[in-house]
């Protein structure tokens, strides 16, 4: 939730627990990385998928997160070509996929795949969102990290009570999410997909929601 991109020795280090695990246990750990927001990242950083460092490694992607329609489940799972089990496992997920209902992708949809691959989000706008989002916030006293990549800031709760802390900000007319719902309470989430006047009306909010959580606590 934080948006970091993780490093290729980070990414390693994990193969090689996977590897000794699988071996401890007798059979094989396999790994689900869940990508949609591989393409949204900052300030010019390398992506690396567990893919490259893992051939054990199934690769979810959204096509709803980098063209602003989550709504609309739109991806693929994907087995690389170094998956040395791929067929019986290819085999397994497409008897899956006709247990829970034909959960194939329609012709139509098989044909805007191509189209869909070239189409991105602004990435530099956001990029601008997230720094002006980022310095305001930390200028009166918000925690939060720099994220390296999604459309998310995920900031520390000035009230314990994230949900509380989130109502008195709707009551003012800016919308956020609670931690509690991504099981982090303490935290709130705030989307970068706002336009930039929405953000910057947002702000005066912000600073006055973070002064009312001081004086309640004290």
């Amino acid at each position: 939730p934080t948006g970091r991109v993780y490093p290729p020795d980070v990414l390693s280090r994990l193969a090689a627990v996977l590897e000794e695990a699988s071996e401890t246990h007798g059979r094989r750990i396999y790994l689900i990385s869940d990508e949609p927001y591989n393409r949204i990242v900052y300030d010019e950083a390398d992506f690396h998928s567990p893919v490259e460092f893992y051939q054990h490694t199934l690769l979810a992607y959204s096509y709803g997160k980098t063209h602003l329609a989550p709504g609309e489940r739109i991806g693929y799972l994907a087995l690389p070509p170094t998956m040395p089990d791929r067929r019986g496992l290819s085999s397994a997920i497409a008897a899956l996929q006709l247990a829970m209902g034909w959960i194939y992708p329609n012709a139509v949809l098989q044909y805007a795949l191509p189209r869909l691959e070239q189409f991105s989000i602004d990435i530099p706008r956001l990029q601008r969102k997230r720094d002006r989002m980022v310095e305001a916030l930390q200028g009166m006293g918000y925690r939060l990290s720099r994220p390296e990549g999604t459309f998310y800031l995920f900031v520390r709760s000035p009230n314990p009570d994230d949900e509380a802390f989130v109502e008195v900000l709707a009551d003012q007319g800016v919308f956020v999410m609670p931690g509690a719902l991504f099981e982090t309470p303490g935290f709130f989430r705030i989307s970068l997909t706002a336009s930039e006047d929405m953000l910057e009306r947002s702000l005066p909010v912000f600073a006055a929601a973070i002064g009312w959580a001081g004086r309640a606590r004290g």
